[in-house]
């Protein structure tokens, strides 16, 4: 099939080019299609001031998402905005290392109107708690907080509520939550005899709920999650770095082995979402966010929530746009968000989704229904049957209105397509600053194990100390009278008599004493 340059003149270039025209800076996504061999001259771009309206890209496996994310990741950087992305199989690593050029793919930007030239991108590879590679990003578990440690320990809204109240006693009893050896010591304190009197006090947690939570705690503990949490805490603002020569610092996390725990991964990417929420001051609508922060494998995030836990994901991607942070999720359709953050994202980048089952054929039907309304006679049908690298498009424009549907060819990556190499990733690490402020793990100091672990160490030490004390006090007391001369000679005749070898010599000895005192 022979693909065509089609010119402006197109009708469904004319109804959907003057929608892509904006004052403003803006990044290039592609050239649009008329159809699946007409490639026309118009230029679907995004509105680099809009991508805090938050955005969408989803798709079937190995559709394109990964590079489209790529491709919009290099145009913030160029542009000066910082970009945060979880990179679950490492394909985005080869942002640090420039692309390689070939025949098909100068065949490829040509048609599209891309000026492509190899480029590498300044970058930082992060891991949680060091597992992988990069810088590690550890968290205490009181900023961690109750709400998300209950997504990851998998509790039900009642043993989530107790775990509120337990973290509750802390800060009020001034016992520091760092690592999870601390909470465990609470629980195990409020759980044991001595606690008894603290766990009465706190109402709504039974000691068996108390005793459940516990149990999770180790069994987390023992999956390996004891390095994700301590110190030193990583400091979100450290995303938000643009780097001298102008260009936005790409920080991305490895996520390995995202399938075993996918819950722990996802509610981590949550924590540094809200933390940066929590930190930034407000700036309305600024010329272009201070950050963008891709979410990976968004439905992980979704499966499972909690009531609480979904109303902070909202609320979060609610305000969050106010400190100039832009959020993208990516998944494989667009019902994996839950509707109330889906109404919430101004950009929509749909691959192809497959309709093999009952379940894609609804998928895919709902898909439609949120898009405005399309030129094209079958929006379904068109989704379908997208080619790998293509995708329909409708963003935010300037006045926050939705463009018009775009069938989009999207332009080539200029860094790497692909996983940099392991030297190349370690050579980063180790040479950033950041390695040597967050390398290391810092055992804590004062924190609730420690000052629960000095208070058993004093009782148990006041406990054997107190048999002793007591003797001492009575003897102060009641000082023991002197002994007469015959009670002398009879405790010496009593002693002397516990040794059969000398019984009778001790008789002797002791009538012999008798007689004499009392001649």
């Amino acid at each position: 099939m022979t693909e065509t340059q089609g010119e402006s003149t197109d009708p469904i270039a004319q109804a959907v080019a003057p929608g892509y025209v904006f004052d403003g800076a803006a990044l290039e996504l592609g050239g649009l299609m008329a159809d699946a061999t007409t490639l026309t001259d118009a230029r679907i771009r995004i509105p680099i001031g809009m991508l805090n309206r938050h955005g969408l890209v989803a798709g079937a496996t190995g559709t394109g998402k990964t590079k489209t994310l790529q491709l919009i990741a290099e145009q913030l950087s160029t542009n000066g905005v910082p970009v945060f992305a979880a990179d679950i199989k490492g394909d985005l690593s080869g942002l640090a290392t420039a692309g390689t050029p070939s025949d098909k793919l100068a065949a490829r930007t040509k048609a599209v109107g891309q000026d492509w030239a190899a480029k590498s991108f300044p970058v930082e590879y992060f891991a949680l708690g060091g597992v992988g590679n990069g810088v590690p990003i550890r968290v205490t578990v009181e900023t961690f907080g109750a709400t998300l440690l209950s997504r990851v320990l998998e509790l039900n809204d009642t043993q989530e509520s107790s775990l509120g109240l337990v973290f509750h006693y802390a800060k009020e009893a001034g016992l520091k939550l760092v690592d999870l050896t601390d909470l465990r010591a609470v629980l195990q304190h409020l759980t044991s005899p001595d606690g008894k009197a603290d766990l009465t006090g706190l109402g709504g947690l039974s000691s068996a709920t108390a005793g459940v939570i516990l149990r999770e705690l180790i069994a987390f503990s023992d999956e390996g999650a004891d390095a994700f949490f301590g110190q030193t805490e990583f400091d979100s603002s450290e995303f938000l770095v643009v780097e001298p020569d102008g260009r936005g610092r790409i920080s991305l996390l490895e996520l390995p082995n995202v399938a075993d725990r996918p819950a722990v991964f996802s509610t981590f990417l949550m924590w540094l979402l809200g933390d940066l929420f929590h930190k930034l001051p407000e700036v309305g609508d600024p010329d272009k966010p201070r950050l963008v922060f891709f979410f990976d494998e968004a439905h992980l995030l979704f499966d499972g929530a909690s009531k609480d836990f979904l109303e902070t994901i909202t609320q979060t991607v609610r305000l969050i746009r106010s400190k100039g942070v832009g959020v993208f999720f990516i998944s494989q359709s667009p019902t994996d968000i839950h509707e109330d953050v889906l109404g919430q994202l101004g950009s929509r980048i749909q691959h192809q989704l497959r309709a093999n089952t009952p379940n894609d054929a609804k998928a895919l039907k709902q898909t439609v229904d949120t898009y405005p309304t399309s030129v094209y006679v079958d929006l379904g049908q068109v989704i379908q049957t997208l080619g790998i690298g293509e995708a329909i498009v409708t963003v935010m424009n300037e006045r926050g209105a939705p463009t018009p549907v775009a069938w989009t060819r999207l332009r080539a990556p200029e860094s790497l397509m692909g996983a940099a190499d392991q030297a190349t990733i370690d050579g980063v690490v180790k040479g950033s600053p950041l390695f040597a402020k967050y390398g290391a793990a810092v055992d804590p100091v004062d924190s609730a194990a420690d000052i629960l672990g000095a208070r058993v160490s004093q009782a148990k030490v006041a406990a054997e100390a107190a048999p002793k004390e007591h003797a001492a006090a009575k003897k102060a007391t009641h000082p023991a009278e002197p002994q007469s001369a015959a009670d002398q000679a009879m405790d010496m005749a009593t002693k002397l008599a516990k040794n059969k070898n000398v019984q009778r010599e001790a008789m002797k000895v002791g009538k012999k004493l008798l007689r004499n005192l009392f001649k």
